[in-house]
């Protein structure tokens, strides 16, 4: 179990930018790793209403549970490691796991019983070293969509701020108002629905 503080600066892509950018950093195919996020909440959406995330991410046979909540600069992450059987039950009948992530989710007052499985997201993800960054290049797909979505994780905000916008800037590439996966997953199942 860790807990970590999570800075990251987001924008949305079009498919030709998101081409482009792998091009000029030549990012091949062997170096696109695949992740599979299964998200969880209860049917009123009430992690979603205290701004919290619960998923299970999956890559290749490694499974980790991460309980997200708001921090004051960034994302508290809590990651709990399961085993294969544990993410499986989960996914398969909403039976999540026991450990820190619970004792957390029933501290903000949800009862951990009504946690639910909602659906997957599956990313082809790329991520290079980037000006004291991480520089992620992803291509998600969900619910009959797909986008394509570039991320800068850093440690200091004021200056991957600023970093983040010089890219932008320098690549013609338009800032663009940007959920996280998991508020855009959640925006396609009510569109679906609607």
């Amino acid at each position: 179990m860790s807990q970590t503080l999570e800075i990251e600066f987001k924008n949305m892509l079009t498919k030709a930018e998101y081409d482009k950018l792998l091009q000029e950093f030549q990012i091949s195919e062997k170096m696109i790793i695949v992740q599979e996020n299964h998200y969880f909440d209860t049917l009123d959406f009430n992690l979603k209403e205290q701004k919290s995330a619960l998923r299970i991410r999956q890559k290749k046979d490694y499974y980790e549970m991460t309980l997200k909540q708001p921090a004051p600069v960034g994302l508290l992450e809590t990651n709990q490691a399961l085993t294969e059987e544990e993410a499986k039950l989960a996914i398969g009948n909403g039976n999540v796991p026991s450990g820190m992530i619970k004792e957390l989710i029933m501290k903000m007052g949800i009862p951990f019983s009504q946690i639910i499985y909602f659906g997957s997201l599956k990313t082809y993800r790329a991520e290079l070293n980037y000006m004291s960054g991480l520089l992620v290049f992803d291509h998600s797909i969900y619910l009959n969509k797909e986008d394509f979505e570039l991320e800068f994780e850093v440690e200091d905000y004021h200056k991957g701020q600023k970093v983040f916008k010089e890219f932008l800037d320098g690549h013609g590439i338009l800032e663009r108002p940007t959920n996280n996966k998991i508020q855009r997953f959640y925006d396609q199942m009510i569109n679906l629905h609607s």
